[in-house]
């Protein structure tokens, strides 16, 4: 039986499903994956040699290099791709299931942020355990497309 992971970007506009075996999954710190991202790493998962497909639109696509392009709703902005001569990796975090792929390596680490190697020493909070300090939380309604089953 062939597994599908599904995903898309957080307005339901771009998606996507790709079949079992995924690729290598990484984090990369470089600039580049910074910048395209809005965040501190890019963490992202190879789909080359599956059969990966666009089920409904397909991203828009931004040249961050002369030879990677970066796909991305047009519509919310959500990093969807890192596309370079060598394949198509997809953001871990579009996937409507990330926590099952898990990176094992981290790239571009020239340009990793010091305190990220702190993160795990911090205070950890639900977040709900921040009302007093937001308590417009408790009113929250997501409009964020559902992850699918």
């Amino acid at each position: 039986m062939t597994i599908i992971h599904k995903g898309g970007c957080q307005c339901g506009a771009v998606r996507f499903e790709v079949s079992e075996p995924l690729g290598h999954a990484s984090v990369c710190h470089c600039r580049m994956c910074q910048k395209a991202f809005g965040n501190v790493f890019a963490p992202l998962v190879s789909v080359r040699g599956t059969d990966f497909r666009w089920t409904k639109a397909e991203p828009k696509r931004f040249a961050s290099s002369n030879l990677v392009e970066r796909g991305f709703c047009p519509d919310c902005g959500t990093p969807l791709t890192y596309e370079a001569p060598d394949g198509v990796a997809v953001a871990i975090g579009a996937f409507d299931h990330p926590e099952s792929i898990v990176p094992d390596i981290q790239f571009g680490v020239e340009a990793r942020i010091a305190w990220m190697d702190h993160v795990n020493d911090w205070p950890l909070r639900t977040t709900m355990d921040d009302i007093e300090a937001a308590p417009f939380l408790d009113k929250l309604v997501s409009y964020q497309y559902p992850d699918e089953a």
